[in-house]
């Protein structure tokens, strides 16, 4: 009996239609242009007020639904994983009673009653601990079901900020189930790695001090986070799942990445992940000894770095956590390594490890901005979405996923291409969510950044969305801060 397989079949995304063009931004705000492109990205999606987490996971799974034909009585397993939920006790069963009415609302089944409705939380990495979760429920409990794991969340952060640009909002769901219809996860042969970061990035429930609630319910969510520091906790703690992966795998580390066939990261902004993964090639060649010792030797003649001392500290990835100095200061994680970057970059190895296998998809994702939770998910399906529509045949390739959550953990999980894969894949769309955008002026991005509704714009919405906040808080029904949701004027 051939060994059983789980992995996912299907995605569809929602981004609202609120955007703001980096550029634009770039004008009101006296920044380089040219910097934030090639650091950041294009441009970012805000929400309406008319919108939270919970309308926007909604939409993204009622699209999966009904592109992919699935039966709602099959699914026992319905996953939340985000950081933005504005309800501290329920989450995913929210995004559940959505799609359940509007499922009814067309006549169709409900899903099913014995669905776990688990929501989870670690930052940007809660949508790859949903994942893992829908695979470890089918392969027990759960045979002969599917699951479906959405992971949704706004990016938001103060006017003025270094984050600011790093924006975002959106939602991807995902259908996982037995023999997968895209790609198989292999979770035994991933790596895993955790610290606690204390002056990373948080949100501490003291920011909620004073403040009002917006027109949609929703409270300012802007975190408490150091960005430098916040950037080399990022570098590590991929580092070292990387490093987990593959002593698990054995063989030469650098021939890993250079087979990889791409390679998907959980994506703040556009320059992160392509440094995290640049690193990691130079410490594989570190790891392998002899093996890698000509080429990082000559890097390290390139750059002036001694590899003796070189060595040393590629060693450290696997013996210490790095940690702030508490006084404030920011010390390089790896700085030799880091200061053979510029020599590295200037070669065609670069271009075939770094570049290549991160094209896929990666334009897409410029236009969309940080989706938190949702920007690995993202990734993966513009990835594939574009190379099923350039005829690039992957199957039987493997590629890999490493998603991180700030405070930190990470996850690095090999998956490989299944044959047939382009038919699921080109039901994705999701380039087609940016379509439809609403192009906010200065005045309007503020008013959405503040929970104000946009001036001169009308609700753009077209989906599930919020109607109104209940307020009561006495009496035989008390609603006060619950959301009451109205179904697209189709199903209405």
């Amino acid at each position: 009996m051939s060994k059983a397989e789980f992995g996912i079949s299907a995605f569809a995304a929602y981004v609202p239609p609120y955007r703001v063009d980096l550029r634009e931004w770039c004008e009101w705000t006296g920044n380089s242009w040219d910097k934030t492109r090639a650091v950041i990205g294009e441009s970012f999606r805000v929400p309406g007020v008319e919108e939270d987490v919970y309308t926007m996971a909604a939409n993204a799974v009622l699209a999966l639904i009904d592109r992919n034909a699935v039966d709602p009585a099959k699914i026992g397993y319905l996953a939340l994983g985000t950081e933005s939920s504005v309800d501290n006790a329920t989450g995913a069963v929210i995004v559940r009673g959505l799609v359940d009415r509007a499922l009814a609302a067309t006549g169709r089944p409900r899903i099913a009653r014995d669905c776990e409705v688990p929501e989870f939380k670690q930052a940007c990495l809660a949508g790859v601990y949903g994942l893992k979760g829908a695979v470890r429920y089918l392969a027990h409990d759960g045979a002969e079901r599917q699951a479906v794991v959405v992971a949704a969340d706004i990016a938001e952060y103060e006017r003025g900020s270094s984050g600011e640009p790093t924006q975002g909002a959106g939602a991807v769901a995902m259908l996982l189930e037995r023999d997968p219809k895209i790609v198989a996860l292999d979770l035994r042969n991933g790596g895993s790695a955790s610290t606690f970061r204390g002056l990373d990035f948080r949100k501490p429930f003291q920011r909620y001090a004073g403040q009002t609630t917006s027109v949609s319910g929703r409270l300012s969510d802007f975190p408490v986070f150091n960005g430098k520091f916040s950037t080399a906790c990022y570098v590590d703690e991929t580092l070292s799942a990387i490093d987990q992966l593959l002593a698990k795998r054995g063989g030469a580390h650098g021939r890993y990445f250079r087979e990889l066939e791409a390679v998907f990261m959980h994506r703040p902004y556009h320059k992160m992940p392509v440094t995290a993964w640049a690193l990691g090639y130079l410490f594989a060649l570190g790891a392998d000894g002899a093996l890698g010792a000509d080429e990082l030797n000559g890097y390290c003649v390139a750059s002036g770095v001694d590899p003796v001392q070189l060595a040393a500290e590629m060693a450290a990835v696997t013996t210490r956590a790095f940690e702030p100095d508490f006084d404030g200061t920011v010390a390089e994680p790896y700085p030799l390594t880091a200061g053979l970057m510029k020599a590295f970059r200037e070669t065609d190895t670069y271009k075939r490890v770094v570049d290549d296998k991160m094209r896929l998809g990666a334009k897409p994702m410029m236009a969309m901005g940080n989706l938190y939770s949702a920007a690995l998910p993202g990734w993966l399906a513009a990835g594939l979405e574009e190379a099923a529509k350039a005829g690039r045949d992957l199957a039987g390739r493997e590629i890999l996923l490493i998603g991180y959550g700030s405070g930190d953990a990470s996850e690095a999980i090999p998956a490989r291409v299944v044959p047939g894969w382009q038919d699921a894949a080109s039901r994705i769309h999701l380039a087609g969510s940016l379509d439809g955008a609403v192009a906010l002026n200065a005045e309007q991005y503020a008013a959405l950044h503040e929970g104000r509704p946009a001036p001169g714009i009308v609700p753009a919405c077209t989906g599930i969305r919020i109607d109104h906040i209940g307020d009561r808080r006495t009496g035989a029904l008390q609603d006060f801060g619950v959301a009451y949701y109205s179904l697209p004027q189709s199903l209405a």
